[in-house]
């Protein structure tokens, strides 16, 4: 239950322990195109260039920059948490120059800082903003910063590493350019993948660059000569990590199965049920509720509560792993994961009555069951609504 990796499927376990194919065989190309055409669908996108990155939700940040970025173009990275600082680092990396549009750590950014930060300089060539920040909880909106880079004809970023299978991803409906994610989160998988997703205007900002892509791994043209193929045929480029493919074909097959919207609402209802509890045990959340990310909770330590001594509690006792604060959050927060598999209403039960036992041995006062009962009511008035 921290911020990832979360639980997975059964059946996706199951799916690792199926027999190895080598890369080119046809019945793996049949998968890969299975598995590109649920990511379409996961995305909400037509795109042609969707595929699973070989690497984490890293190399697909990696890939995403490496393929746009040339020496000298301005970019704007919106910066309101942790991974917004690595996008930016990675930026200045392949020879972009960094406009730093700033908000503070547990608040969405303001249009009108990303706004003046776009018009800093006369053109600008890519947005890139992480929609749902793992290091705070927060949920950035979208759609009016995708307006606001595509009046300056920039390209729009968007990290979905944590929103993606767990909330609200619309590609196509909002406008996204580029966008990547991490098969360890809300879509179910272990880690080990990176899905990826290309429009038009970002193909031909790949295939129009003056100077090759500086990264040989993740250079697109060559990765689709593989994943997608020309006149019937895939080009070889690297060795396909084939369990995790079969792994990610079927945490995809299962979120399809259970249906995306049914899969958003089961992580907003369960997501609101423990923020409900959490509060009914006397905490504070760190994101106001407009803002929360419902696949990761980010909540204030108790005064005169230890941090670590908490976290070690619940793994050792009671087999719970919280994860701790980043940044300005470091000994002051914790970040709780309901993602995927994990996002169940068991595991918030058995969290909330763990962590209530760990924090009054502490000396904290808490009411005996309070934060369970407050869960339990928020999730029966979710299903009767």
């Amino acid at each position: 239950m921290g911020p990832g990796p979360a639980n997975v499927h059964p059946l996706v376990r199951e799916a690792l322990s199926a027999p190895v194919l080598g890369h080119l065989d046809p019945k793996f190309i049949a998968i890969m195109d299975e598995v590109s055409e649920m990511l379409r669908q996961v995305f909400r996108t037509q795109n042609q260039a969707t595929i699973p990155i070989s690497g984490t939700g890293s190399a697909g940040m990696e890939a995403s920059l490496c393929n746009i970025i040339e020496p000298g173009d301005n970019v704007v990275v919106g910066i309101n948490g942790y991974f917004g600082e690595r996008i930016s680092d990675m930026v200045s990396r392949y020879g972009g120059n960094v406009i730093r549009a700033e908000g503070l750590w547990g608040q969405p950014l303001d249009p009108a800082v990303v706004k003046a930060a776009l018009d800093r300089v006369p053109t600008v060539k890519l947005l890139a903003v992480v929609h749902a920040e793992t290091s705070t909880g927060v949920l950035q909106p979208l759609p009016e910063l995708i307006a606001l880079a595509h009046e300056r004809d920039a390209l729009f970023l968007a990290d979905c590493v944590t929103s993606l299978g767990g909330t609200e991803v619309n590609v196509d409906g909002w406008g996204i350019d580029v966008a990547y994610s991490g098969t360890q989160k809300c879509l179910g998988a272990p880690p080990g993948l990176s899905p990826i997703t290309f429009g038009d205007r970002a193909v031909a900002a790949v295939r129009g660059r003056k100077t090759k892509v500086p990264n040989w791994y993740l250079d697109l043209t060559s990765l689709l000569n593989y994943w997608e193929g020309q006149d019937g045929k895939r080009a070889y480029h690297h060795t396909a990590p084939i369990s995790m493919i079969y792994a990610l074909h079927q945490a995809l097959a299962v979120i399809l199965a259970e249906g995306l919207e049914i899969r958003h609402e089961r992580h907003r209802n369960n997501s609101l049920a423990l923020h409900a509890g959490l509060e009914a045990l006397g905490l504070n959340l760190v994101v106001a509720p407009q803002y929360r990310a419902y696949p990761l909770t980010t909540v204030y330590i108790p005064d005169g509560v230890a941090d670590t001594a908490v976290r070690s509690a619940l793994l050792n006792d009671y087999d719970i792993e919280i994860g701790a604060g980043l940044g300005p959050f470091a000994g002051k927060a914790w970040r709780i994961g309901l993602m995927g598999h994990t996002s169940a209403a068991k595991n918030i039960f058995a969290f909330l009555g763990a962590l209530e036992s760990v924090l009054v041995a502490q000396g904290y006062q808490a009411e005996h069951g309070a934060g369970i009962a407050a869960a339990e009511h928020s999730l029966e008035a979710a299903s009767a609504g």
